[in-house]
């Protein structure tokens, strides 16, 4: 018996000595798979304080669940495959929730939010974009610094509120600003004082009466929508890098000489629906050589302004011009000096359909469509 417990214990050390010759690390690979699911239980864990934290399945060992779900609000998504991402949006909420330090994008949009108070990210000041649009947040309940201290926010979206008044201060980081379809009726000439890395402003579906000077310190805005307003004159001083002008749907009748030269840049121009009179424009008004596309359409319009050869596309239907001018096209006809229309459209004015000129088709030799 003494021999046969000998064998045993002698073919049991030559096993575990051919694994270890096999594979010399296994020890190691067994420990590190020993402390994966080691437990300790003097170790003390704490749920998240500021919101219960719901009961869930239970983890092996009594492990606590991953840190990513811990400090997320009961109210909102986090997903784990996007850790810096918070979705709250869409669930009848009438405040707004504490958001965690990781977060950089946080959705709010389509609840009933009333309120931003002061502080309510003071707690993730690294975000870089706060979507609160489709809520009822007035400006009387809007923190004065509330936004100030979001040092590297790029794009923060409030439209669709009841905002009275503009938002401020603002950080010099913001790139994007959407404030269309609230009741905001003025701007104030330091509205976006310091916004030297904005691009793109959305004011449309206001009450705004006036701009003012607002715009000039934009250095890097290349589109602003101010259309469906109350704005009886344009604003007082384009950006340099501007690109695109929206104003349609106001009351401006009137532009001032050489205006759109100052912004060699700009592309796209709409100042349709509005009340523009040949006695409110010069005739250098339009005959900026950057625009590629003009909108002038439904305004009160009797001749055709002259336009830069450069243009590509001009409406100018449902006014009241009653000649074809061909020089509001091209000051000089012959074969090297063509305007390089594509699309022109006069239809719903007084022109009868006879009344083109006979040197047209060589001035607009490029038009694709003319609509009479």
């Amino acid at each position: 018996m003494q021999w046969a417990a000998l064998l045993i214990v002698a073919g049991l050390c030559t096993l575990s000595q051919a694994q270890y010759d096999d594979d010399p690390h296994w020890w190691y690979q067994y420990l590190r798979s020993q402390q994966s699911t080691y437990y300790d239980p003097y170790e003390p864990y704490e749920p998240y304080e500021p919101y219960a934290v719901e009961e869930g399945p239970a983890y092996p060992y009594g492990s606590p669940p991953p840190p990513e779900s811990r400090d997320c609000p009961q109210e909102c998504d986090c997903p784990p495959s996007f850790s810096t991402a918070m979705y709250c949006d869409n669930r009848n909420l009438k405040y707004l929730p504490f958001v965690p330090s990781r977060m950089k994008y946080v959705y709010f949009q389509n609840n009933q939010i009333s309120a931003i108070q002061e502080g309510a990210f003071d707690n993730a000041t690294g975000l870089l974009w706060i979507a609160l649009h489709g809520n009822q947040i007035t400006s009387e309940k809007v923190g004065r610094k509330v936004f100030s201290k979001l040092r590297h926010l790029e794009r923060l979206y409030l439209d669709h509120n009841n905002l009275t008044k503009m938002p401020g201060p603002l950080p010099r980081s913001l790139r994007e600003l959407h404030l269309a379809y609230n009741q905001i009726s003025r701007v104030p000439n330091n509205a976006f004082e310091g916004l030297e890395n904005l691009t793109a402003l959305y004011l449309q579906h206001n009450e705004i009466q006036e701009v003012g000077t607002a715009l000039r310190g934009l250095k890097s805005l290349i589109m602003v929508d101010l259309s469906h307003n109350k704005l009886r004159k344009v604003p007082d001083g384009l950006p340099l890098a501007l690109e695109q002008l929206y104003l349609e749907y106001n009351n401006v009748y009137t532009v001032p000489d050489a205006y759109f030269k100052v912004s060699p840049k700009l592309l796209y121009v709409r100042l349709s629906h509005n009340s523009l009179t040949n006695a409110g424009l010069s005739s250098n008004t339009f005959n900026s050589s950057s625009l590629l596309e003009l909108d002038l359409s439904y305004n009160q319009l009797q001749k055709i302004p002259p336009v830069s050869t450069n243009l590509e596309n001009l409406y100018l239907q449902g006014n009241r011009i009653n000649e074809f001018s061909i020089s509001s096209f091209c000051t000089v006809v012959d074969v090297m000096n063509f305007s390089k229309l594509q699309v022109l459209r006069l239809d719903g004015n007084e022109i009868k359909r006879n009344a083109l000129p006979v040197d047209a088709p060589l001035c607009l030799r490029l038009a694709s469509v003319i609509e009479i």
